[in-house]
């Protein structure tokens, strides 16, 4: 997809399998049914804003998230497209959708979209993002593929501790006080030996102190299959045009060494870092693929963490990611509601972020991580459409987009 005012769509099928095509969606119908699609997701300049989209906002009430997955479907799914795909589900084809959508397009949940109104994207096919071209084919680019590093250490960042705010505040917990009966204590347990950091017990991944970029640069160089990271990202607004300076927020303290501007005690672990090393800030420089070299695969379960692909240069962190290994990264289109902000302005009872954690990192230690992410996806959207609650509402599972490339 391409933006021109208008957006040009084309795609193609693997060895011309089908017919390829061309099309072409006018500017006023974009705009409209974006203003659609963000006034249903969490706006970040706006705090407060969670409990609306929570609570009354269009992906929290089945009938207004239907019409708005409808919406979306007649203005961005093109009609020789649809044909063709409706065609291979009546024959029991089940295609591989890779998307690679413009800057204004990368926030819409392509899996939910409604080309009918008992039939989702992710009912007939596969989906997932395409990496940008100028990623995937970086001459500087080594990628560690699956095959070769699968039978590595998972490095596990989990809820880390960020220097100088409390565990209530804006850079606090996103899962609560670890516990040894939570969902994502038990599940991490089952990796024993298998995850860095090596601790004898699973709650104590949870909350640690000592998880900084020293630290993470030391355990990548030495090897690891995977990474998950769960906390925050700090991400600049697309018109900003400075996508280098979303912020993964570690451990490290002001004084470690940096592009981004420290927070209070507190210095982030910027994209800008990831891509340029210690360029500019030492005499002899590292490159930041080789001071951070991604494993094959990463989940960057964070608010916005895929921010990246709404701006028109694409330098933030699942970019960044790529560029540094990754075949594959997991990362949200927009900001996620943390288990705390269901408790107190819905009347779920459940853990469905800690849920979506232990389902996005299964998917990612699996043989076939995209299928297996929109199995679960599915496994979501039936709930909904069976017993609509909070705790299934594709606001937060169709928050997740698989990035390939």
């Amino acid at each position: 997809m391409a933006d021109a005012g208008d957006v040009y769509v084309s795609w193609r099928w693997a060895d011309d399998a089908l017919a390829r095509g061309v099309g072409m969606v006018p500017q006023d119908d974009v705009r409209a049914t974006l203003r659609l699609l963000a006034d249903a997701v969490p706006n970040p300049s706006r705090p407060d804003d969670l409990r609306r989209v929570l609570t009354t906002g269009a992906l929290a009430e089945p009938d207004a998230e239907n019409r708005l997955a409808q919406a979306l479907s007649r203005t961005l799914l093109p009609y020789g497209l649809a044909v063709q795909l409706y065609e291979l589900s009546q024959r029991g084809v089940r295609p591989h959708l890779r998307i690679q959508p413009s800057p204004r397009l990368a926030q819409v949940p392509w899996e939910i979209i409604a080309p009918d109104p008992q039939i989702r994207l992710l009912d007939i096919a596969d989906v997932s993002l395409l990496a940008p071209v100028s990623v995937v084919h970086s001459p500087e680019r080594i990628v560690h593929r699956w095959s070769d590093t699968r039978e590595l250490p998972v490095v596990a960042v989990l809820d880390p501790r960020v220097p100088g705010f409390r565990a209530d505040s804006e850079l606090g917990s996103v899962l609560g006080r670890p516990s040894a009966e939570t969902l994502v204590a038990q599940h991490f347990r089952n990796y024993r030996d298998r995850v860095v950091p090596t601790v004898a017990d699973s709650v104590d991944l949870f909350r640690r102190t000592d998880t900084d970029r020293t630290w993470l640069s030391e355990v990548l160089r030495a090897g690891a299959s995977r990474l998950v990271y769960v906390g925050h990202v700090t991400s600049p607004a697309p018109e900003s045009g400075e996508s280098e300076h979303a912020e993964l927020h570690l451990s490290c303290t002001a004084d470690t060494r940096g592009f981004a501007a420290p927070n209070r005690t507190h210095r982030p672990l910027s994209a800008k870092d990831l891509l340029l090393g210690t360029y500019t800030i030492d005499p002899s420089p590292v490159p930041g693929r080789t001071l951070w070299p991604m494993p094959s695969r990463v989940a960057l379960i964070a608010c916005e963490s895929g921010g990246d692909l709404r701006f028109t240069e694409a330098l933030g962190l699942t970019t960044a990611a790529l560029s540094a290994g990754a075949e594959l990264v997991t990362a949200t289109r927009w900001p996620l509601p943390t288990d705390h902000a269901f408790h107190t302005l819905t009347d779920t009872t459940t853990y469905p972020l800690q849920a979506a954690v232990c389902a996005v990192d299964t998917a990612h230690d699996s043989p076939t991580p995209i299928p297996t992410l929109l199995t679960w996806q599915r496994a979501q959207l039936a709930a909904w459409r069976s017993d609509p609650a909070p705790e299934n509402s594709p606001l937060l599972w169709s928050a997740f987009a698989t990035v390939t490339d």
